[in-house]
């Protein structure tokens, strides 16, 4: 999940590092990070409440461009720069925690054959930190993609949260299954399959898998 006014790449960062170890019925799976993999709003609540002795709650999130009201912030750009961090402490993307279930689900894809793909929208400042992120969690992808037009990166299925990226999706790749993974901040996408849990998607995979 990233918000509408978030400071983001003017151009498309692809880090791209070897995709073609893939079984012959292997599906690229085009996965987001923030709502999806990563638990983003318990990550900005939590240092929300220590820095400022809020009593927030990650339910409390219902939608998708609400954070800096939320959060008492004048707007999305004063939410972006408290959240980019300092040299007193890393950016939010630094310490997210994963899903329950999420970083097994993708390894037991992994070993199915498929290919992880993260496709992902950040802000310039929070690559380094995604990275890092990427790796102290043991993501397990060769393939990464920093965008803002997440249809640009060709994947069999796409697993998303975000009320605008899902129709650009089912738009401009029509070929490919899109999951919504259900949160409070997005709606039924005619054309999506909702997914509410990890072990959905995966059914999902397995089915899209059988038959290609």
């Amino acid at each position: 999940m990233i918000a509408d006014g978030s400071w983001t790449s003017a151009e498309p960062e692809r880090f791209p590092v070897g995709s073609d170890d893939v079984a012959a019925n292997g599906l690229r799976l085009g996965i987001d990070l923030d709502g999806v993999v990563a638990d983003f709003n318990a990550g900005w609540i939590k240092l929300h409440r220590e820095e400022f002795g809020s009593d927030l709650h990650p339910s409390m999130v219902q939608t998708w461009d609400g954070l800096a009201e939320l959060g008492g912030f004048d707007d999305m750009r004063a939410f972006w720069a408290w959240a980019k961090g300092s040299d007193l402490r890393p950016s939010i993307f630094r310490h997210l925690e994963p899903y329950p279930t999420a970083v097994d689900t993708l390894r037991r894809l992994r070993d199915e054959g498929h290919s992880i793909v993260v496709v992902t929208t950040k802000p310039e400042w929070a690559i380094t930190d995604t990275f890092r992120w990427l790796a102290d969690n043991e993501i397990p992808t060769r393939e990464v993609h920093i965008c803002d037009v997440k249809s640009e990166v060709e994947c069999d299925v796409y697993l998303d949260d975000s009320p605008h990226v899902l129709p650009d999706l089912i738009e401009n790749r029509p070929d490919a299954t899109v999951c919504r993974f259900v949160r409070p901040w997005n709606r039924p996408v005619n054309g999506a399959i909702d997914v509410d849990i990890w072990s959905a998607f995966h059914t999902v995979v397995i089915e899209r898998s059988s038959r290609s």
